[in-house]
């Protein structure tokens, strides 16, 4: 099991930086080309919603990627170190909270449009993505 981590600032400019890593490494565990472009954006919107839940929340902790390659499949785990408040039935929210969940519903029905096996953690010391693709099995060469 070969493993990448990448951690950087919760700054928008890294994040097309962690969608180019994350394409060569899951090109690299032999994701079919076809599929590359939804890998590229399906990390780009779980780094840019890790990247405003830190900005929002005044997280200095960096953002973290994990390329987690393994025998048969390719999993992408972004993660971040925000508040995730879990409301009760019944609760309501202020005008500004409800604003925020409903673009990171947006986010992860986005990520969820992409990816066909898509996790998502989500509690008081942070959240968690995770994201799964099927690679190819290697191919023999015949002599």
């Amino acid at each position: 099991m070969a493993t990448v981590e990448l951690r950087f600032s919760a700054q928008p400019e890294h994040v097309r930086t962690a969608r180019l890593v994350a394409a060569a490494v899951a090109r690299r565990a032999g994701v079919d080309e076809a599929v590359l472009d939804e890998v590229r954006l399906a990390v780009g919107e779980a780094c840019s919603r890790a990247v405003g839940l830190h900005q929002s929340g005044g997280i200095a902790a960096p953002v973290t990627v994990m390329l987690i390659e393994e025998e048969k499949e390719f999993s992408i785990e972004v993660g971040d170190e925000a508040r995730h408040a879990t409301h009760a039935p019944g609760d309501a929210p202020g005008a500004v909270d409800e604003a925020e969940a409903e673009e990171d519903e947006m986010g992860l029905a986005v990520i969820s449009g992409l990816v066909d096996d898509v996790k998502v953690t989500a509690g008081e010391d942070g959240g968690l993505i995770k994201m799964t693709w099927p690679t190819a099995p290697p191919t023999a060469v015949l002599a």
